[in-house]
């Protein structure tokens, strides 16, 4: 019977020190819990600071993004109103065409020339001994100025001869004699001339002794 006893008492010795070993665990549980609980909560703000320097960080690199692209499509733009347009091209081409035209329709008067009969005369101081003879056409433009001329050659003619006559042997036989000469003709040629003017004198013969 004692023996009984001693091991009802030894059962009940066992049972409440499982017990007491199952409500130590849990309270350990329970203080496991609030210290986790405790860490996530002041872990917590620090993690929402990161997540905000990211969202920012990515805001600022799509405001990047987003001004470059907007600066490269106005550089486009400007450089496509900067380069010509096709129908600019045509239109520079037609106007370039129809100037070389106009030019060319201009060109058919100019070397437009009116032969004069040959002069002799005899050159000034000489007293006879020295003669020129000398050849001529008159460059001009137009028509009107043609017939004017041609109406009065005999004027001309004798214009020429009266400034030829006049020069020395020493005048004519130099470059810059002949230049003058060719100048004084033209400019009191033009001095009379309504119609129109003579733009050159070329010598086609000139000959002195």
């Amino acid at each position: 019977m004692v023996t009984r006893l001693g091991r009802s008492r030894l059962g009940t010795g066992v049972a409440l020190m499982s017990v007491e070993i199952s409500v130590s665990f849990i309270k350990e549980n329970e203080v496991a819990e609030e210290k986790a609980a405790a860490a996530e909560s002041v872990g917590a703000p620090a993690g929402g600071s990161k997540n905000n320097i990211v969202l920012i960080a990515l805001a600022v690199v799509n405001m990047l993004v987003v001004a470059g692209v907007g600066f490269m499509l106005y550089q486009g733009r400007k450089k496509e109103a900067a380069e010509p347009k096709i129908e600019q091209v045509i239109k520079g081409e037609k106007e370039a065409q129809d100037l070389e035209k106009e030019s060319g329709d201009e060109k058919k008067y100019v070397g437009q020339v009116i032969p004069l009969e040959k002069f002799i005369v005899n050159l000034a101081g000489s007293k006879g001994r020295k003669v020129a003879s000398v050849s001529m056409e008159l460059e001009v433009k137009g028509t009107a100025v043609q017939e004017e001329i041609d109406k009065r050659k005999a004027q001309l003619r004798d214009i020429i001869i009266i400034i030829l006559s006049s020069k020395t042997y020493e005048e004519v036989s130099t470059r810059e004699g002949k230049d003058n000469i060719r100048n004084e003709i033209k400019d009191t040629i033009n001095s009379f001339l309504v119609k129109g003017k003579i733009s050159n004198v070329f010598f086609t013969e000139f000959i002195y002794n």
